[in-house]
C-alpha cells in the first residue's frame, strides 16, 4: 500500500518539478517543458506498474485516459487486427480453388497455392504482373481480353493441362477484381463415364431390340385374334424403345462433338420435308402452315439440324388437340435468322419452362408416353444449337399454345441456293 501511495504521488509532483524548472529557467522554458513532459511520461509508466502489480483486472479500465494508454490500446487493436488478417490469409491460402487479386489494370497482387498449380502462377516472379500477359495463349487469356463479366466452364487448366476449371470474375472494392478457379477435373471424369456408359448401353441395346421389333413384325394378329391386342402394344413399345435407343445414340454423339461439318443446308427444300413430315404426323387432324420470308440457307450439319427442327415440328404436332393450327415459320432478323415452331397446344406452365431440355424431363408422364415421345428430343435440340452457335427460345402460355424458337446468328447464314453457280456478291444483314 506504501509502494502504492508513493507512486501515485510521484505524478503531480513530476508535474509541479517541470513547471519549476521551467519558471526558474526564463528564455530555457522550453527545453525545461519537455524536460517535464518526460519526467511525466516516466511517472505514467511507473503508476501503470505499480497498478497492474497491485491492481486487479480493471484496472486497465479505471486508469485515467493518458497518450500512453491511448497507445497501448492503439497496438492491441493492432496487434488483432495483423492476427486476424493473417488467419484468413493462412485460410485463403490453403483453398482447393485458385483465387488471384487483380487490380483495376489486371495486374496481379496477390495469389494463393492453388493458383500455381492450376493457373501456373510463380512467387515472386508473378506478383504485379499482367495476368492476361501471363496465360498468353491460352483460353483463360482470351476470355480475360473479351467480356469476363460470364463465367467460362470447362476450359483446360493452362497450369496442368490435363486438368479442367470453371473461371469466374468478381468485382469488389474499387475497380479491383477477384479470379476464382475452381478445379472440375473429377465432375468431368464422371460426366465422361456416363456418356460413355449411355453410349455402350445404347449400342448394346441396337441390336436385340432390332431382332425382337423384326420377330414381333412377323407375327399375324390374326393368326392368334385373342392375343391380338398384346401384340399390339408389344410392337408400340418396341418401336418406342428402339427410338429411345436411337435418340440416346445421338445425344451421345453431339455430347463429344465440339464443331460440326459446315455444309450449305438448303431451307427451301428442308422446309419443305418438314411440312411434309408434320402432316404425316398429324394425318389430317391439324392445320399446317409454312410461313418462309428468310430467303437466306444455312451452314452445318444438314442431318443435325434436320433432327433438331424436325424435333420441334413433331412435338407440336403430338401436343397440340386435334383441329389445332401449326405454324412453321423461318425469318429474318437484324441480327440472324429466325426459326420457330408456334402451336395452339396444351401450352406449359412457366415453372417448367428451365427444365425442358433436359434428359427425360416430362412436364406431363401420361401424356408424353401417349403421344409417343422419348423425353430426349429437347435435350437434342439445345446440343445442336450449341454447334451451331444458336440458342433455343421458349414461349407458352397454358391453356394457348407454345413457341419454340431457333435463333441463329449472321455468321451461319448463306444466300439461298438459286440453282445457278454464282451467288450473289453482296448479301444484305438486314431483310
Amino acid at each position: 500500500m506504501t509502494q502504492s501511495r508513493s507512486a501515485t504521488w510521484m505524478l503531480p509532483a513530476a508535474l509541479l518539478a517541470g513547471l519549476l524548472a521551467g519558471a526558474a529557467g526564463g528564455a530555457a522554458a522550453g527545453g525545461h517543458v519537455a524536460a517535464g513532459v518526460a519526467i511525466v511520461a516516466v511517472a505514467e509508466i511507473v503508476l501503470l506498474l505499480s497498478r497492474l502489480r497491485h491492481g486487479t483486472r480493471n484496472t486497465m479500465a479505471s486508469m485515467p485516459d493518458t497518450p500512453l494508454l491511448r497507445h497501448d490500446r492503439f497496438m492491441h487493436r493492432s496487434r488483432r487486427l495483423a492476427s486476424n488478417l493473417h488467419d484468413l490469409r493462412s485460410a485463403a491460402a490453403s483453398l482447393p480453388d485458385a483465387i488471384v487479386l487483380l487490380d483495376q489494370q489486371q495486374r496481379v497482387r496477390w495469389f494463393n497455392h492453388a493458383a500455381e498449380s492450376l493457373l501456373g502462377l510463380r512467387r515472386p516472379h508473378d506478383r504485379n504482373a499482367f495476368l492476361q500477359a501471363r496465360l498468353h495463349g491460352s483460353e483463360l487469356a482470351n476470355w480475360l481480353q473479351g467480356d469476363s463479366s460470364h463465367p467460362l466452364h470447362d476450359i483446360a487448366a493452362p497450369g496442368q493441362p490435363s486438368r479442367h476449371i470453371n473461371v469466374e470474375m468478381l468485382p469488389f472494392g474499387h475497380h479491383q477484381h477477384l479470379l476464382l478457379a475452381r478445379d472440375i477435373s473429377h465432375l468431368t471424369r464422371l460426366e465422361q463415364i456416363r456418356r460413355d456408359f449411355v453410349a455402350n448401353v445404347s449400342h448394346e441395346l441396337r441390336t436385340p431390340l432390332t431382332v425382337i421389333h423384326g420377330y414381333l413384325e412377323l407375327l399375324d394378329p390374326e393368326d392368334v385374334p385373342d392375343l391380338a391386342p398384346v401384340l399390339g402394344e408389344m410392337r408400340t413399345q418396341s418401336r418406342r424403345m428402339g427410338q429411345i435407343v436411337e435418340d440416346l445414340l445421338t445425344l451421345s454423339r453431339l455430347e463429344t462433338q465440339n464443331t460440326v461439318s459446315d455444309e450449305r443446308v438448303p431451307m427451301a427444300s428442308l422446309l419443305a420435308t418438314l411440312r411434309k413430315e408434320a402432316e404425316a404426323i398429324s394425318q389430317g387432324r391439324h392445320r399446317i402452315v409454312l410461313d418462309a420470308t428468310a430467303h437466306v440457307d444455312l451452314l452445318g450439319s444438314p442431318k443435325d439440324l434436320h433432327s433438331a427442327l424436325s424435333n420441334l415440328v413433331s412435338n407440336a404436332v403430338r401436343y397440340t388437340p386435334a383441329d389445332g393450327t401449326i405454324t412453321i415459320r423461318w425469318e429474318r432478323t437484324p441480327d440472324g435468322a429466325l426459326y420457330s415452331v408456334n402451336d395452339t397446344g396444351f401450352g406449359i406452365p412457366a415453372d417448367h419452362l428451365a427444365r425442358l431440355t433436359e434428359r427425360f424431363y416430362r412436364v406431363s408422364s401420361s401424356r408424353s408416353r401417349d403421344s409417343g415421345g422419348t423425353g430426349l428430343g429437347l435435350s437434342i435440340v439445345k446440343h445442336v444449337l450449341n454447334l451451331h452457335q444458336g440458342r433455343l427460345e421458349i414461349h407458352s402460355t397454358p391453356g394457348q399454345g407454345s413457341t419454340f424458337a431457333c435463333r441463329f446468328g449472321k455468321e451461319r447464314l448463306l444466300p439461298e441456293h438459286t440453282g445457278e453457280d454464282d451467288f450473289p456478291p453482296d448479301f444484305p444483314d438486314t431483310p
